[in-house]
């Protein structure tokens, strides 16, 4: 009994055609004859998938199948030839789902409208450097990079080795008959096009190295080692149907001077001497947006934390903005003079300067507990 296509394919019957072919292109790979030479278990695997893509991926055949079954097909000698297809067959209507992983352009940058080979040129990566403060408002960049670009005059004809499609074909004999197999153009290196007249300065590909300034928008709340893409701002390829590659750029935090980050929350330790802590201070701190003062009342012990709302970094998923945490800390002196020393043995049977915390004084632990929460 037939196996349902469906099940061959490991797809859902709402399955969407991008998700068909996706599956198809899984399956190819994993049962194609360059990977399982000999097994004739993964060639007929590899057919039976081909057959259910020819079905599944075609919209009126999709139809007649989802409405009979098999049998939709039976009367007419087949899918349209699905089951008797042989590796050729196989290779010439679908060999371009699969062909990069064995040699071919797949993912290499596509086919324009006429069927002619889009090659993308590579990838450029570059770190910026970026102030707590730059991270928190959001900032535009601009940065210099070398990329190579096609040079002024370069013209490109047809590769006559592959005729213009990127790829080329090789068969060979095999216990299983001949096998048709599609891999990357040695003389255009998949671009279809060869180099027909050369500037002065440029290499052999009709290429140049240039200076470009590129305008980089970076937006607030970004993390230290985020990476961004600016579309279209990497190196070019050589051929008239070529697409520029991407510029690649990785986030790095420039460590701030008083303030620690943990997430979008921000941390500041902020130390006061015993008599601001006991009489009460007004006191400034650093945030990210500037300056601004903070009133701690009279009596305040050292560990407690003062949360001020809003003022950490903003969510990079536009969540709001995080808080800042006010570390207090009472300073100890270290040495002191005859007179100081003086006064505070006097206070050491003080009541007013005998620990005495109340029920509502939590203990660093729980205090730690509430900062994470």
């Amino acid at each position: 009994m037939k196996k349902d296509f469906y099940e061959v394919l490991e797809v859902s019957k709402s399955a969407s055609p991008a998700e068909i072919k996706k599956a198809y292109r899984k399956k190819a790979i994993q049962y194609h004859p360059d990977k399982n030479p000999g097994d004739a278990v993964a060639e007929e695997n590899f057919k039976l998938a081909a057959e259910a893509y020819e079905v599944l991926g075609d919209a009126d055949k999709r139809a007649r199948y989802d409405r009979m079954g098999h049998a939709a097909f039976d009367s007419a000698g087949g899918h349209g030839g699905g089951q008797h297809m042989n590796m050729d067959d196989i290779f010439s209507q679908f060999g371009d789902i699969f062909g990069s992983a064995f040699g071919g352009g797949f993912g290499g940058g596509g086919f324009n409208g006429g069927g002619q080979r889009r090659v993308k040129g590579s990838n450029l990566r570059i770190k910026v450097k970026l102030t707590l403060e730059e991270i928190a408002n959001g900032v535009e960049k601009k940065v210099k990079v070398k990329r190579k670009v096609q040079a002024a005059g370069a013209t490109f004809k047809t590769c006559s080795t592959c005729n213009g499609q990127g790829q080329v074909m090789r068969v060979s004999n095999t216990i299983l008959g001949r096998m048709q197999t599609a891999s990357t153009c040695p003389t255009c290196q998949g671009s279809g096009q060869i180099l027909d007249k050369q500037p002065s300065g440029a290499d052999s590909q009709g290429m140049l190295l240039d200076d470009d300034t590129v305008s980089i928008k970076i937006p607030a709340g970004v993390v230290d080692g985020m990476q961004l893409k600016v579309s279209g701002k990497g190196n070019e390829a050589p051929g008239n149907n070529s697409i520029p590659g991407d510029l690649i750029v990785a986030i790095e935090e420039i460590e701030h001077e008083y303030l620690k980050r943990e997430g979008e929350n921000l941390h500041y330790d902020l130390y006061v001497s015993f008599p601001e802590a006991a009489l009460g201070v007004s006191k400034e701190i650093e945030t990210v947006s500037g300056k601004v003062r903070i009133k701690l009342d009279e009596g305040i012990q050292s560990g407690k934390i003062l949360r001020l709302k809003g003022k950490g970094i903003p969510s990079i998923n536009s969540y709001g903005n995080g808080d800042l945490l006010v570390h207090v800390n009472v300073w100890t002196p270290k040495t002191l003079n005859k007179e100081q020393k003086n006064f505070f043995e006097n206070m050491l049977s003080d009541e007013n300067f005998i620990p005495n915390p109340e029920k509502s004084d939590k203990s660093f632990f729980e205090k730690v507990k509430d900062m994470f929460s």
